[in-house]
């Protein structure tokens, strides 16, 4: 009885979201770039590029992180969409975030996607998504995923500059009119071709690509010369940087599951999979270092890592798998804190769910 009412809640959504599916469809390749912005290295960063969210200076600002969602339509409209969507009540009833982000493989169809986008706009607090390398492969396509996301009343989804993917875009936290911290969203696309040194091509997981990469360091140098000083930042993605992989295979006790050396120390969670970065180091983290802004990398895609570990003073941490959609462990759900001062200090903690 229960499969039955949930293909009948899955026919009657799809009935009703038909003008929602079908309208981004119409938007060819010529109007699909009215969207984006006009970026180059050269254009003066000004406080008006970014969306600019002000903080209370009686209380810390508390970003809820959600990764992995990941809902199939059979999933949606039986206990486990019902337990997730119960699940990010009781995290946002607990932690009363003022910002709400997403950090990607957000839902697995059309319909999901639409039917999480109402759910969490439905909370009314700001919110904002990355996208994974299953959005646009489990729907319709990136466009229209991001475009359903951008026409949400309470999300501040941007599609960002064109030609880098779907969604690269700046929130600043300010307090009493300055800017005390930054937020960098950043699409790291899905796949790619690499080319072994025999010249054999195999696909695997994607990156940031370079022309982001310098996008980031014009925003953080722009930032910083508006504010007279370095602003902590930190960066949201789906897919991990590549030093994620190579401090588990260097570092990381699998016996006694935890980081070692001096990895060990402010180190929390595990890491029960292999990570999965791009197949190749793009040397986006080595940047980070040497501007000195972001101290925190948040991202998800493998959805049974939790590990947080700091490298070279830069936090990397695994955003805590939302529910039971797709593959997931018991114990391993829930959401992840981000939490920053009036100093602009950002702290970082899991908060499990049974």
């Amino acid at each position: 009885m229960s499969s039955i009412i949930a293909i009948i809640r899955l026919l009657s959504a799809f009935i009703l979201i038909i003008p929602q599916i079908i309208n981004p469809l119409f938007y060819i390749p010529s109007m699909q770039k009215s969207y984006f912005e006009d970026w180059s290295p050269e254009m003066d960063y000004t406080h008006e590029y970014a969306i600019n969210i002000k903080k209370d200076s009686n209380k810390d600002f508390v970003i809820l992180n959600l990764a992995d969602i990941q809902l199939t339509n059979s999933e949606q409209f039986n206990s486990v969409g019902k337990e997730a969507f119960e699940m990010i009540d009781n995290l946002i009833e607990e932690q009363q975030p003022d910002l709400i982000t997403l950090t990607g493989d957000n839902a697995w169809s059309a319909v999901c996607y639409i039917e999480l986008v109402k759910f969490i706009d439905s909370l009314n607090i700001p919110w904002a998504p990355v996208l994974g390398n299953h959005d646009g492969d489990g729907s319709i396509n990136d466009f229209w995923c991001s475009y359903i996301c951008y026409e949400s009343e309470n999300c501040l989804f941007k599609f960002g500059p064109y030609d880098m993917g779907y969604g690269n875009y700046i929130i600043n936290i300010t307090e009493n009119g300055k800017i005390i911290h930054s937020l960098y969203m950043m699409d790291t696309h899905s796949y790619k071709n690499y080319t072994t040194p025999d010249g054999k091509t195999y696909e695997d997981y994607d990156n940031l690509w370079n022309n982001q990469i310098e996008w980031y360091e014009w925003a953080v140098k722009g930032t910083n010369t508006l504010v007279g000083r370095t602003v902590e930042s930190t960066v949201f993605l789906h897919i991990p940087v590549y030093e994620m992989k190579e401090v588990y295979e260097s570092n990381y006790d699998r016996v006694n599951d935890k980081f070692t050396d001096v990895y060990a120390k402010g180190s929390f969670g595990v890491i029960h999979e292999i990570p999965c970065p791009g197949a190749e180091n793009n040397g986006f983290f080595d940047l980070v270092k040497e501007l000195g802004s972001t101290k925190n990398i948040i991202f998800g895609h493998d959805h049974i890592n939790s590990g947080s570990v700091v490298i070279d003073g830069v936090r990397l941490t695994y955003g805590l798998k939302l529910g039971k959609g797709c593959y997931y462990e018991q114990g391993m759900m829930g959401g992840t804190i981000i939490t920053i001062n009036s100093y602009g200090k950002a702290t970082v903690e899991h908060q499990y769910c049974a």
